[in-house]
């Protein structure tokens, strides 16, 4: 029973050589564990701090970007309608100035149809007055080819002048 037991005198040793293993322990090894153990905790606490804020600065920098992507589509909405009504206008405007420019040649060419008409009737007419005088004049020729008939076609005329 020796080996379970230990007597006084190697209890009191082996109690001595713990209690000075106890100290120097504590007095060299346990201050410098339990300081890097609290620095430890102290920078995975500080790095639990940076890491929740980053999510917080990410989540602002998220809702900043999603802002500003927003206000990136209203801006392109608005210079695209921009854009559409500027066309509208300008289709519009080239619109209404061929229907003018349509409109002033119609009339020019109207008016140019109308003068060559009124040239045309007035060469026709000259034309007809000159055939009308020389078939007067050829039939009048061969009337009055004879002198009797000269004078009484003189006398037809004078005898209606004198009658109106």
């Amino acid at each position: 029973m020796g080996l379970v037991m230990p007597d006084f005198g190697l209890f009191f040793w082996m109690l001595l050589s713990f209690s000075i293993l106890l100290w120097v322990l504590r007095r060299f090894a346990w201050g410098p564990i339990l300081k890097a153990l609290d620095d430890r905790e102290k920078s995975i606490d500080e790095a639990l701090k940076s890491a929740e804020n980053a999510k917080i600065e990410m989540t602002r920098l998220q809702s900043g970007n999603e802002k500003i992507l927003r206000e990136a589509i209203l801006e392109r909405e608005r210079i695209v309608k921009e854009a559409r009504d500027l066309k509208d206008s300008i289709v519009g405007l080239a619109r209404h100035e061929a229907a003018n420019e349509a409109n002033k040649i119609m009339e020019n060419a109207r008016a140019s149809i109308e003068r060559e008409r009124v040239a045309a009737i007035s060469d026709i007419k000259n034309l007809i007055a000159n055939f009308s005088v020389e078939i007067a004049g050829k039939i009048l020729k061969e009337r009055l080819s004879d002198e009797s008939r000269q004078k009484e076609l003189v006398q037809n005329y004078i005898d209606q002048i004198n009658i109106n």
